[in-house]
């Protein structure tokens, strides 16, 4: 056991070096069997003392705050900062997938027909991005990209007419001799 020499506080921990109250060396001390203070009891109340006059614990819970002053001003208190505003690009998404299925039915859409199913899907992606940058033009963009997507959609179409007249008049004309 140790003992502070300045404030007399006594320390069971073997490791302590110093005193945790004043920082001064502790100094070791006989070992006694250290016996618990003796309990004391306070007498009963007598009865004439009114329950308003009794002493009272400070429960956890009881807690009320004292009331506010009316003439002084709260001091505000604190809130965070806003959080910085993140400059967000706009949506092009559509258009882009508008672009890459009309530039699939020029090339490959031409290969079993598969024309057939991406252009019309990249001229209804382009038409219904060109709508959205119509009403939220600062949420979407990319009109050059819809519109090109729209174009190679439409002309997947005429060319794929053109083929199937062309075919069509050599059939035709072919049989007339």
């Amino acid at each position: 056991m140790k003992r502070c020499p300045t404030c007399n506080k006594t320390f069971d921990e073997d490791w302590l070096s110093f005193c945790t109250q004043d920082g001064a060396t502790l100094v070791e001390t006989a070992s006694l069997p250290r016996e618990p203070p003796p309990t004391m009891m306070a007498p009963p109340m007598p009865p004439s003392v009114s329950p308003t006059e009794q002493p009272t614990l400070n429960l956890p819970g009881s807690y009320t705050p004292p009331p506010i002053q009316v003439g002084q001003p709260q001091p505000p208190a604190w809130q965070p900062p806003a959080p910085p505003a993140y400059a967000v690009a706009p949506q092009q998404s559509l258009a882009i997938t508008s672009l890459a299925l009309g530039i699939f039915s020029m090339t490959i859409g031409f290969c079993c027909y598969l024309g057939v199913i991406t252009a019309p899907i990249a001229i209804g992606l382009g038409s219904y991005q060109l709508v959205q940058i119509k009403n939220y033009p600062t949420k979407f963009a990319g009109k050059p990209l819809a519109i090109t997507g729209i174009v190679t959609g439409s002309l997947y179409f005429v060319i794929l007419v053109l083929i199937i007249l062309v075919y069509g008049v050599s059939i035709f004309m072919r049989g007339i001799k």
